[in-house]
């Protein structure tokens, strides 16, 4: 690979030669006008007409009949899990190739990961790893599924979209509703990502989205659940406001509750990104073809979408022929001001998640040597 055609290539492309970020958010909207209206109104915390708006508009946009808003992905991920019904010592099963986000998660719902490979060509989990699984170590009891092995309950499958493509959701679905698995969809990095004309999110009974700095539009921080179930989508409004219930001045609560409601002052930045997202994505994936091209030509694999989806290319990522390349492309363009970085290390293999139960994991282990994400702003040119 030539290191250095390449920097001189994403330069050119971003057409600067001071330091390029990874992803930097773009504000060209009416984010100043609708945050000084937030303002003025004095409704800058968890109350306001941006809050209702943002998740008006977020359901339309991706096909769900209901959006709830809250603090970051995080916890979104969290209130999906109880909501589903996820209870201490259950587990809980997703792929080990995430942020570590996904994994922490499960851990604050008292439950437990089991980590299984994932697919090459998605870099999400593999319906034929979970099948596998879910034959070899599971049995159904009760209406339920059990993990051999531990004797715990299976009770949610947690599959994550990355960098904005699409696993093989439709397929993963099928087995989760075979096993009585809840599927709840880690689509932080995938809004305004579609596989098979559907937003990713919509396909499980939850689906988890993150409004992070980095992320294709953004909150400042923030999350969201989407989904078609609306006594959840009720439950998770409930749970998010320190499970309060509704009186002019009462204050009463029927559970144990969140603080995780989004402000009105992020909802607002929220509402006029989401006003521009088709803008964004736009930019985002003409970036991608000229990097697919570049790559091509420079004999590097460029990782692309598959003909079923409309990836949101949050971040680019090219896969390299083994780990020393690896290192010396990261070591050199970063050096150079160009910031690239690699795929998170594999969460199965952080000290507080390396007794969980895995399945080998061949396909994550070769990725996590070779892949490398490089800048991927929005542009202009």
């Amino acid at each position: 690979m030539d290191i250095t055609k390449t920097i001189n290539f994403i330069r050119e492309t971003f057409q600067t030669k001071d330091f390029i970020p990874l992803h930097a958010p773009t504000f060209s909207g009416n984010e100043k006008k609708y945050l000084n209206e937030c303002i003025d109104s004095t409704f800058v915390s968890s109350v306001g007409k941006f809050v209702d708006s943002f998740e008006e508009k977020l359901a339309e946009y991706t096909g769900a009949k209901r959006a709830v808003v809250c603090v970051n992905g995080t916890n979104a991920i969290h209130l999906a899990l109880i909501a589903c019904g996820v209870e201490s010592n259950d587990e809980v099963i997703t792929q080990p190739l995430s942020f570590v986000a996904t994994p922490n998660a499960i851990s604050y719902a008292n439950a437990t990961p089991v980590f299984l490979d994932v697919d090459r060509d998605t870099m999400g989990l593999s319906p034929t790893s979970l099948k596998s699984f879910l034959e070899t170590h599971t049995e159904q009891k009760n209406g339920f599924c059990y993990n051999k092995t531990s004797g715990n309950r299976i009770k949610a499958c947690l599959p994550m979209h990355t960098f904005g493509h699409a696993c093989r959701i439709d397929e993963i679905k099928a087995i989760c509703e075979q096993y009585t698995i809840s599927l709840i969809e880690d689509a932080a990095e995938a809004m305004g990502s579609f596989y098979k004309n559907q937003h990713l999110g919509t396909f499980g009974e939850l689906g988890v989205i993150s409004f992070n700095g980095n992320k294709v539009m953004t909150t400042g921080g923030g999350g969201a659940i989407i989904t078609n179930n609306e006594a959840l989508a009720d439950k998770i409004k409930h749970l998010s406001t320190q499970a309060k219930i509704p009186h002019a001045w009462e204050y009463a609560h029927d559970e144990i509750g969140y603080n995780y409601r989004m402000p009105n002052i992020n909802a607002a930045l929220g509402l006029a990104q989401l006003e521009q997202l088709p803008h964004f994505i736009k930019y985002k994936r003409n970036l991608a073809e000229r990097y697919k091209s570049f790559f091509q030509e420079s004999n590097v694999e460029f990782f692309k979408e598959s003909q079923l989806e409309e990836s949101n290319y949050w971040l680019n990522a090219i896969v390299l022929k083994d780990k020393a390349e690896r290192d010396q492309f990261l070591d050199t363009t970063n050096k150079e001001g160009i910031m690239t970085r690699p795929i998170w290390q594999l969460n199965n293999k952080l000290k507080m998640f390396n007794d969980c139960q895995t399945d080998g994991l061949e396909n994550a282990s070769w990725l996590e040597e070779r892949v490398v994400n490089i800048p991927s702003s929005v542009i202009n040119n």
